[in-house]
């Protein structure tokens, strides 16, 4: 019974769109700026860089709370890595906008991070190299994701999480599939700091 409620409330806590209701504070409807995402990097480009930051940490938080509560409590990795994939969904598809959400990368950021760290830190590796290369926080995002499951695999992660970080990675990679036509057609908007 504990599982399946933490279950429910890892979901509603993923569900919370923190870059939306950060953005709406300052009276902005992020729906209508930039890509029109929840996420922080168009927060950050159509809010500033304080409120991006600040969502960035809030869907952080959104990930790495709820599986950091069910270790505590000794839940099975299978329970653990289940527990995680339903914050990261509620990001992704959340309840409370038509199940229209982000795309996940920094929720998924805070669930590796409470279940795969060793992997997550290669990961943040790749993500800042390729960033640094070619400019693109989507392609960094991509390639970091596609990079992850492999990571966790060869730091000896538990197969529950390496499955979990799969099933993340395939999602994370499909909601960037506006973003992959941009690169292709050399029209993905560069990062600037």
């Amino acid at each position: 019974m504990n599982e399946i409620l933490l279950l429910v409330g890892a979901y509603l806590l993923g569900s919370v769109p923190t870059g939306l209701l950060l953005a709406r504070s300052m009276g902005i409807n992020i729906r209508e700026c930039g890509s029109g995402n929840i996420g922080a990097t168009n927060v950050y480009r159509t809010a500033g860089k304080k409120l991006g930051i600040m969502t960035l940490v809030g869907d952080c938080l959104k990930g790495v709370i709820p599986v950091l509560v069910a270790q505590a409590l000794g839940l099975s990795p299978v329970w653990v890595a289940a527990i995680g994939l339903a914050a990261f969904l509620g990001h992704v598809y959340t309840v409370f906008l038509g199940f229209k959400g982000g795309k996940g990368v920094a929720t998924a950021l805070g669930v590796l991070l409470g279940t795969a760290p060793l992997a997550v830190l290669f990961g943040i590796a790749v993500f800042a190299a390729v960033l640094y290369k070619w400019r693109y926080v989507s392609l960094a995002s991509i390639s970091a994701a596609a990079c992850i499951p492999v990571l966790a695999w060869a730091t000896c992660t538990p197969r529950e999480t390496i499955v979990m970080a799969f099933v993340i990675a395939v999602i994370v990679i499909l909601k960037h599939h506006e973003n992959i036509a941009r690169l292709r057609a050399g029209t993905e908007n560069k990062f600037k700091a």
